[in-house]
């Protein structure tokens, strides 16, 4: 219950800070670093993923659990406490450093205690803990700004922390601390092969899904030795798989080197993040912090480069031309979470600003989105479907949701076709995520799941970071205006539809 807990703080959290936004960076003068404050979280993350999921392989989960849950509370109490944006920002770096690290120490704790066929099931009812964040959390997070102050999206959340976390260290008392479980948890040692036919795709593990709900089911034992347990140690364990032609430098990457790799290319994708911005609210301005725009680009550069260097050796071999099989699966979850992050972040800025809705009214938007992202994923994981027909409908939908988004710029339009956009392609993405998730194991070799996990997750990362920092770039330059939110929409839905060329090669 302790972990269930946390999940609805996060979820809550994850919703709110969008609804916040508009105000946040109105107050601290801060619209020209807007999407470096969720991008910046993003580009943390990636640091997370690698380090806690080394971390727990090694030394069990329980350390990086607690870890990044303190992570989480201090980035959150920095960004309720800033005195200017730039101090916001650094408190968001914290806290999706905290998010992520949680997040991938979640995973290590349900491989080492629950049997295999026993996941779908347990990630369900983490995903259960999206579904009332998302129906009230945007609307209460605005009624907090309205009533109380923009802060206390920020400082409250902390403050219900802590009953969570006295339920969470006593849940935590039985797991090991250290050391690998004792069976191993190849499909074949669970009596549940876990095929198309079979495999509950609503229990992929990923914090974003929201699917199913139900009762936590009681641990019957631990048998999911190679999942994510030490997978650099026995890279070469099992059979051949599809991983293999994939492997790339990540798979011969040592630990300490991979980090370095890791942070090198948060760095990139914030430095990516500035200099795309570094331009100011409107053309001739300087950008954040009087930043002139030879010296945007100049960061802008060094950004892209570090990217160039650092990301090939986080991922398998032929990412970038979304080569079949396991690439084509982490190149379309990137695809898909970037359009629809990219779009979703200046959603509640555009109707509050262009549209005249109070921040109660335009958060209550991302409720749709996120009821039928659950909704979406719950279908697809009560039976089979052709699974390429479903990875080729989902960007589909998410940019028909986008371009409908984008008409609402237009002051003759119905703001509920925004609402109706959120939705449809919350359902597009909802439809995308599980099926993508049980892919990446399927494809994977024993002991290299938690390895693909955590490249999936960073693929996942730096997308999302460069989608909105594409669209900070036109904000920032162009300054935000109807004209250019449509820009935003239009440029975001092109993405989505080009995850419909890579959604063919996910098959090996």
């Amino acid at each position: 219950m302790g972990v269930v807990a946390l999940i609805v703080l996060v979820a809550f959290e994850a919703l709110a800070v969008a609804t916040a936004m508009p105000v946040v960076g109105r107050e601290l003068d801060g619209l020209g670093l807007y999407a470096l404050a969720f991008s910046g979280a993003m580009a943390a993350g990636v640091i997370a993923t690698v380090l806690g999921g080394r971390w727990g392989d090694l030394r069990g989960p329980v350390a990086p659990l607690w870890a990044g849950v303190a992570a989480f509370v201090a980035g959150l109490a920095v960004s309720g406490f800033a005195p200017g944006m730039d101090v916001f920002v650094l408190g968001r770096f914290v806290q999706g450093f905290g998010a992520g690290m949680f997040q991938v120490a979640m995973y290590v704790l349900v491989s080492r205690v629950y049997p295999a066929n026993l996941h779908p099931r347990v990630f369900a009812v983490f995903a259960a803990g999206w579904v009332v964040p998302s129906m009230v959390g945007p609307v209460i997070a605005g009624l907090v700004v309205e009533s109380l102050g923009w802060r206390w999206v920020f400082l409250g959340v902390p403050l219900l922390v802590a009953p969570a976390a006295l339920l969470l260290w006593r849940g935590l008392a039985s797991v090991p601390a250290s050391g690998h479980p004792e069976t191993s948890g190849h499909p074949e040692t669970s009596g549940h092969p876990e095929t198309s036919e079979h495999r509950d795709m609503s229990g992929h593990p990923d914090a974003h899904e929201r699917s199913g709900t139900g009762e936590l089911p009681a641990v019957t034992g631990r048998t999911e030795a190679n999942d994510r347990a030490g997978a650099n140690d026995r890279a070469g364990a099992g059979g051949r798989t599809a991983t293999d032609d994939h492997a790339g430098p990540a798979a011969r990457t040592p630990i300490a080197r991979r980090l370095g790799w890791a942070v090198l290319t948060a760095a990139g994708a914030a430095l990516t993040q500035y200099g795309a911005q570094s331009g100011g609210t409107h053309p001739g301005e300087t950008g954040p912090g009087g930043t002139a725009p030879g010296i945007g680009i100049a960061v802008l550069g060094a950004g892209l480069v570090l990217l160039a260097l650092s990301l090939p050796r986080l991922l398998p071999a032929g990412i970038l031309r979304g080569g079949r099989g396991l690439p084509a699966v982490i190149t379309l979850r990137g695809i898909v979470a970037g359009a629809f992050f990219g779009g979703e972040v200046y959603l509640p800025l555009m109707l509050h600003a262009e549209r005249g809705l109070s921040l109660t009214q335009a958060g209550a938007v991302l409720t749709g989105g996120a009821l039928a992202w659950s909704l979406a994923s719950w279908i697809v994981g009560r039976r089979p479907y052709d699974r390429t027909v479903i990875l080729t409908s989902g960007p589909l939908l998410i940019a028909a949701g986008l371009l409908m988004m984008a008409l609402t710029v237009f002051p003759g339009v119905p703001v509920a076709l925004a609402f109706a956009g959120e939705a449809v392609a919350g359902f597009g993405i909802g439809i995308v995520y599980p099926t993508l998730s049980v892919l990446v194991l399927e494809l994977s070799e024993p002991g290299r799941q938690g390895e693909n996990s955590a490249s999936m997750g960073v693929g996942e990362s730096v997308f999302t970071v460069m989608t909105v920092a594409a669209g900070g770039a036109i904000v920032a330059r162009l300054g935000a205006t109807g004209p250019v939110y449509l820009a935003c929409f239009a440029a975001t839905a092109l993405v989505a539809l080009a995850g419909t060329l890579v959604a063919r090669r996910t098959a090996p």
